[in-house]
């Protein structure tokens, strides 16, 4: 077995949306962040239920261009498995989007590196819920 290749952390994120479409604004931000270099896709995959419940599956490398994602490419690595892909879908309301994202921040490659040269590991990531930053910068200005 070779070695592992250096990556920096690597999220799973799902991401919904009313209708069949991802939002123009959305579609552009992404590309942006992979067009920087902040985080590199490492597998892509977009449902898409219509009103009578029927989905629809399509993966980066299909043409997205009818649910406003074109132009993103994705590392040949497949991470999300059916298994995954099936709790999406059971979530999922007629009329929606999901959009189910491997990514890696790229940014933070360099310094995952460094860390496990040093024998350090993540012994805590707690990603804080947007509206618990807004309370908290808010009742802090209030101070």
């Amino acid at each position: 077995m070779g070695s592992t290749p250096a990556l920096g952390p690597v999220d799973f994120l799902v991401l919904t949306f009313p209708g069949t479409a991802v939002d123009e604004t959305v579609a552009a931000a992404l590309a942006e962040v992979v067009g920087k270099g902040l985080v590199t896709l490492l597998d892509l995959i977009v449902l898409t239920m219509d009103a009578a419940g029927t989905v629809t599956e399509s993966e980066v490398d299909d043409d997205l261009a009818e649910v406003g994602l074109t132009g993103l490419t994705a590392a040949d690595i497949d991470l999300v498995s059916d298994a995954d892909v099936e709790v999406v879908r059971t979530s999922m309301v007629p009329g929606s989007t999901a959009v189910i994202l491997v990514f890696e921040q790229t940014w933070a490659t360099r310094l995952a590196s460094a860390v496990r040269a040093a024998e350090g590991e993540v012994a805590l990531h707690v990603p804080i819920p947007r509206d618990v930053v807004e309370s908290a910068v808010s009742a802090a200005a209030t101070t």
